[in-house]
């Protein structure tokens, strides 16, 4: 990858003093990936949820956003003062930003310093968009910079029968098998109630780019990371995925009932829903204790799980109006001293305000910042103190300025609509 051929500003050639590494400028971070420089070019959850989980953890991340913006950050109601929305805040905190309208030569010519500045790249733009550019990874961007770490996200993967076809979450929880086996049985298949496919297309991402980032240590050389949300529902699939390569059977909607597991399942009490696990015979046994009912551990149809599977339906008829007369907390109280798993079926509202979701500090409250907190605790290492997202551009002209841009350099990009 050869250096931008920049016009010449104020009578000198400005891509001899421009300097992608510059673009990160040391910043004081906490985390097992201080140091780390990430270029987020990734739009929507997968890309960006896997870049906020790497600058939690101290990497240096730069997003860049386009003319229009992430199109999540007008995902609302809700919107902060600024106007940025609730769902583009949850995936973008403790990253500087910077707008470049990559369809413009310009705007790639600031890119591609970028580039040769990055540790890590994360990127989910549709199928050959780089190498459209001129970024190829294996051709220009690998011999240009030997060691980046190079993280692919895309729906199908780019070959195959599907490859380059367009994969949002919905559509890959459909194609993957996931809807399938979510819901009633006498219903429509359902849909998970988040864009679970594209969270864990993030953790994939996160994961795989750490043993890329590992592995660098040893070899010195970077690597593509390579992640489609194909691979990603597919991996969800697990018990039922094993289950019919091993028999051939097709797996069903079966609520909140396990498929072989009893009783594993919402039951309703005096004030709301419970939900009971009784996964082996001493918690099963625990379970008719409390509710009074021990005589079910003799009876030979309830003995074993597999007798219970095969006698569901007696089973659950007998439980339920014993179940009915608590109220949840309650019985959920009296099953924990047991040691029988179970939860009052929260609302949203009510697991975030929950005791142990507090103590966890997985909600965080400050004049900085009101949001979610790191989910990964290492006890050494610390992670960042989340910051709010940036709004569009926030740091554009002191990227620019830190790279070796002079003010006419900056005038005549915005000239251009490279940047704005």
């Amino acid at each position: 990858m050869s250096a931008p051929d920049l016009q010449r500003v104020d009578g000198r050639d400005s891509s001899a003093t421009i300097d992608g590494r510059s673009a990160w400028p040391d910043i004081e971070s906490v985390g097992a990936l201080a140091g780390i420089r990430v270029l987020d070019l990734s739009r929507v959850l997968a890309g960006p949820y896997a870049a906020q989980m790497l600058s939690d953890h101290g990497a240096n991340v730069l997003k860049v956003e386009g003319p229009a913006g992430d199109e999540t950050r007008g995902w609302g109601p809700p919107f902060d003062d600024e106007g940025i929305s609730a769902y583009y805040r949850g995936m973008n905190r403790n990253k500087r930003n910077i707008s470049l309208d990559l369809n413009s030569r310009e705007g790639r010519e600031v890119l591609e310093h970028l580039l040769l500045g990055a540790d890590v790249v994360v990127e989910n733009f549709k199928a050959g968009t780089m190498a459209r550019w001129g970024f190829d990874y294996d051709t220009v961007l690998a011999p240009a910079n030997p060691g980046l770490v190079y993280c692919r996200i895309t729906g199908f993967g780019v070959d195959g029968p599907m490859g380059g076809d367009p994969g949002y979450d919905a559509v890959l929880q459909s194609f993957g098998g996931l809807m399938s086996v979510n819901g009633y049985p006498d219903r429509s298949p359902l849909r998970v109630g988040v864009p679970v496919v594209d969270h864990v297309a993030a953790h994939l991402a996160f994961s795989g780019t750490l043993l890329a980032t590992i592995e660098r240590m040893n070899s010195g050389v970077g690597q593509l990371v390579d992640i489609a949300l194909l691979d990603a529902v597919v991996s969800l699939l697990l018990p039922h995925s094993a289950n019919w390569i091993v028999d051939g059977s097709v797996p069903q909607r079966t609520g909140d009932l396990h498929p072989t597991v009893v009783p594993y399942q919402v039951f309703g009490t005096a004030d709301g829903e419970l939900f009971v696990s009784a996964a082996n015979d001493r918690q099963f046994a625990s379970l008719a204790a409390v509710l009074g009912v021990p005589e079910l551990t003799r009876d030979v149809r309830f003995r074993t799980n597999g007798a219970r599977n095969t006698n569901r339906i007696e089973l659950v008829d007998i439980l339920r109006p014993a179940i009915a007369e608590w109220t949840r907390n309650e019985l959920a109280a009296r099953l924990s001293e047991v040691g029988v798993p179970s939860s009052p079926v929260n609302t949203v509202d009510e697991a975030l305000q929950s005791a142990q979701v507090i103590h966890r500090g997985l909600v965080v409250d400050t004049p900085e910042y009101r949001g979610i907190g790191v989910p990964i605790s290492l006890s050494r290492s610390g992670s960042q103190a989340p910051s709010n997202a940036a709004a569009r551009g926030a740091h554009t002209d002191v990227t620019l300025r830190a790279m070796g841009y002079s003010s006419a350099d900056l005038q005549r990009l915005r000239t251009s609509g490279a940047i704005d």
